[in-house]
């Protein structure tokens, strides 16, 4: 939903991004297995692994070892523009457990937030591989997508996030030439937020106009950002929950400049920064997610999302962006929405949308921006799968977990995201307090609707009092049923 800049990294050079290739580590992606499913099962994917993105890696001079970013500042010696600085670096492999704390076993994929060996690492991001150099690409539509997730040593302040974008395949390689890298290396990020702490995009420097960020000695920003089509399927800690579409008027990764970046207005980009979130507590039930509630964040889950078109096909439109839970063999309903003025929904719809927007007094950005039709042709056409660990240096994750603006009354309708203090989530106290935070992402699965989970019983909440039901069931839903919305 917000700025994801904050994310950095330390090691042997401070965390940057490169088009060139080094040849000090040799690139080893971690394997990852992940299933695909029909109505007869689920099989295993060949090739599952994942790559880091290129933001952390090591860049330095393709004849040595000397920094071409070193702490927020390009060298401009070496860097004298985009193009150059491009022909003179080069990215290299990456030590996956020992310097940034991603290591994988079977279908599991572990993420520390804060690695320390010769220096530190903080968070990370890494893309699922559909081979060596290439990302894999989810054509999402009439689709679902299940994965299981352990956030229980996730606390106030950081953001386990599992998301779509519409990134290139093949990183950008095949686009520009000065890139040489490509997906391989992680490359072409870019999400809706058009992010400009990108240091490479389409193959050059981001360096021109670059200004060293105030408040975090790794990161900065430049005159370019890199936009796109982002789905987040997940952003979380044991606290809070959300899910979010962000649609842009935009096809795939596209450099920005000046106000396509929205760099004078938060809403005068080409993508859509808020999204339209579903967001358990935000929509007034207090007792569905956290550490002993309804889905009990102190246990792993299974997180699964429905994407429903308007024909049950998958070159329908999108019309309904639907959520389930399992935990302990039993399917729990996605909570409902309690505020006033709004029905009981319990999946992002239009008419969700619409009314959510009105409710909370929202700008209507998700609209302008196209909303569910727009975000699902980009779902149509592909998206590359991203999963991090991340701390927040613009908002301190209080728009994820606590009250958002802090200005604001909380008792207004939208304001309460979560029981975390608003004191909470500074990055200087959560990288020293909870560094040995982490998230676990495992049994990942792709399929027709209603294969990739199973269960005994289907649990839902009763009342804001928190206490659940329990009713049998005797397979999962594949109708198109609107839960809360008659």
């Amino acid at each position: 939903m917000f700025q994801k800049a904050a994310l950095l990294a330390f090691s042997l050079a401070t965390a940057v991004y490169g088009q060139q290739v080094g040849t000090q580590m040799t690139e080893t992606h971690p394997k990852l297995s992940w299933q695909t499913c029909t109505s007869s099962g689920c099989t295993a994917a060949a090739n599952g692994a994942v790559t880091l993105d290129a933001n952390w890696r090591w860049l330095h001079t393709t004849s040595g070892y000397t920094n071409c970013y070193t702490g927020n500042t390009w060298n401009s010696s070496i860097c004298t523009d985009g193009k150059s600085c491009a022909a003179n670096c080069a990215l290299d492999g990456a030590d996956y457990s020992g310097t940034y704390g991603v290591t994988t076993s079977g279908n599991a994929l572990t993420m520390k937030f804060v690695t320390t060996g010769a220096n530190k690492n903080i968070g990370a991001r890494v893309y699922l591989m559909a081979d060596d150099t290439h990302y894999q690409q989810f054509k999402l539509l009439n689709k679902e997508f299940t994965f299981d997730v352990d956030v229980s040593n996730l606390p106030c302040g950081l953001n386990g996030a599992l998301y779509f974008s519409e990134m290139d395949a093949d990183g950008g390689l095949a686009k520009y030439s000065t890139n040489k890298a490509g997906a391989k290396y992680g490359t072409g990020y870019c999400d809706s937020q058009c992010p400009r702490d990108i240091k490479f995009i389409n193959g050059e420097a981001n360096s021109v106009g670059w200004t060293a960020s105030p408040n975090d000695t790794n990161a900065g920003t430049g005159q370019y950002g890199s936009c796109c089509n982002e789905l987040d399927v997940w952003e979380a800690n044991s606290i809070s929950a959300a899910y979010t579409p962000h649609p842009c008027t935009v096809n795939g990764q596209t450099r920005c400049q000046g106000d396509d970046c929205a760099i004078t207005s938060r809403y005068s980009g080409v993508c859509d920064p808020d999204g339209c979130d579903f967001n358990s507590y935000r929509q007034g039930d207090t007792s569905f997610y956290g550490p002993g509630l309804t889905v009990d964040t102190k246990k792993p889950f299974t997180v699964v999302t429905q994407f429903l078109t308007d024909n049950n096909s998958t070159t329908g439109t999108l019309t309904e962006i639907r959520r389930l839970y399992v935990q302990n063999g039993k399917v729990i309903q996605n909570s409902k929405s309690k505020i006033a003025g709004m029905s009981a929904y319990d999946s992002i719809t239009g008419a969700y949308c619409d009314d959510q927007k009105a409710a909370f007094g929202d700008t209507t950005s998700f609209q302008n921006h196209g909303g569910l039709k727009t975000i699902g042709q980009s779902m149509g056409r592909g998206m590359t799968l991203v999963l991090s660990v991340w701390d927040d240096h613009a908002v301190n994750m209080l728009w994820l977990d606590s009250t958002y603006p802090t200005t604001s009354d909380p008792t207004k309708p939208g304001i309460a995201r979560g029981t975390c203090s608003t004191s909470s989530g500074a990055p200087t106290d959560v990288e020293t307090a909870n560094a040995n935070a982490s998230v676990i992402y495992s049994n990942i699965k792709f399929g027709d609707i209603g294969s990739t989970f199973s269960s005994t019983g289907t649990t839902s909440p009763t009342s804001p009092g928190g206490g659940s039901s329990t009713t049998t069931t005797t397979a999962p839903q594949t109708t198109q049923t609107k839960y809360g919305q008659w």
